[in-house]
């Protein structure tokens, strides 16, 4: 196995996996339940920031890859 996809899966992972957990906390504290039963506003806008939490997140990871991999060039 290749160590630098093993990092690539583990960081995207990791990296959407923690933004959509604090998206999921964000819209807690907002009052936003997205386990609420129906879809009413205060659901839905939840599910929009874990959405947005785990893609902001997964755009981190790979920013991170991307410096690590400059680094380690230079």
């Amino acid at each position: 196995m290749d160590k630098a996809l093993l990092i690539e899966g583990l960081s995207d992972a990791i990296g959407f996996v923690g933004g959509a957990l604090a998206g999921f906390w964000i819209g807690r504290l907002l009052g936003l339940d997205v386990f609420s039963s129906g879809y009413g506003n205060a659901s839905v806008f939840g599910i929009v920031l874990v959405g947005l939490g785990g893609g902001l997140g997964l755009q981190g990871a790979r920013r991170w890859r991307a410096a690590r991999n400059k680094q380690t060039k230079d």
